[in-house]
Order: C-alpha cells, then structure tokens, then sequence
C-alpha cells in the first residue's frame, strides 16, 4: 500500500477482563511531504458494558469504520486506503489473517469486519505499533470505560 488516505489508531480495554470496557479511535490525515503532522479529523468512543479486552479491542476496529463511514462519500471507499494501528497484537495479527481464532466469542467479531472489508473499505492494512504510540486512543477508551463503569 502507498501512503495511507487514513490512518486510525484503535484502542480497547476492560477493567476487569471482563469487566467495564470501552473502545476508542483516533482518525488522523496523514502528513503530506512537507507538512510534518498528521492532522487528527475525528474521535470516537464508546461504552461497551462489561466485555474482555479483546472483544474492546475489536469494537473499537469496527468502531473505526463507522467512523470512517462518516468521513469518507459512498463513492470513494472502495479505493480509500487505511492504516489501522493498534496495541493489540493479537487482534492486528488475526485481522491480518496471520493467527487463527481460537476464542469462540471473538469470531463474529472477526466476520464482522471481514464483512465490512469486502463490501466497503477493500484496501486496509493492520498494524501493531507499540503501547506508547497510542496514547490518543487509549485515552479515548479509558472515558469509554469510565462511562461503563457508571453502567454496570
């Protein structure tokens, strides 16, 4: 893939495992050459109840596709690329089709955005970047958290 359209980082956590959980996402216009930064367009998050941490981690990928929905016409989806970062190794891995799915509960989850890959956004790459790089998102899904602690 060349340069990103998007760049979204994702984050998902449970205070618990399971417990109160949320997902956050971070949309970012990559740098264009010359501009330094990327520039943040959107933010999102959102209460999930009580969950695991990857079953957060992957709301907050669909959670970024919603997003994403908003922010790209119809018409120019198909030939958008995104880069999906995230601290989950495990989930950017199976996302990748690089580990199998062994957690029952997890595996709509994966069809689910399997689903929107073919149907909507073909051209995304996952990423597993380092906990210190998502800060943003992490910090997203720490207030989607705190909303679902006042749920549960």
């Amino acid at each position: 893939m060349s340069s990103p359209n998007y760049i979204a980082y994702t984050d998902g956590g449970a205070r618990g495992n399971p417990g109160p959980a949320g997902a956050g996402v971070a949309i970012y216009l990559p740098a264009q050459a010359g501009d330094g930064e990327d520039k943040l367009v959107r933010e999102a998050y959102l209460a999930l109840g009580k969950a695991t941490n990857n079953f957060a981690e992957y709301s907050a990928v669909i959670l970024a596709f919603e997003t994403l929905k908003k922010l790209v016409p119809q018409t120019k989806r198909k030939e958008c690329e995104i880069e999906v970062r995230m601290d989950s190794e495990l989930v950017a891995r199976q996302l990748g089709n690089r580990y199998e799915i062994k957690e029952p509960t997890l595996f709509p989850l994966y069809i689910k955005v399997h689903n929107i890959l073919v149907s909507t956004f073909p051209k995304v790459t996952f990423t597993h970047i380092p906990r210190e790089r998502n800060k943003h998102a992490d910090r997203l899904s720490n207030l989607a958290m705190d909303e679902s602690e006042t749920k549960i």
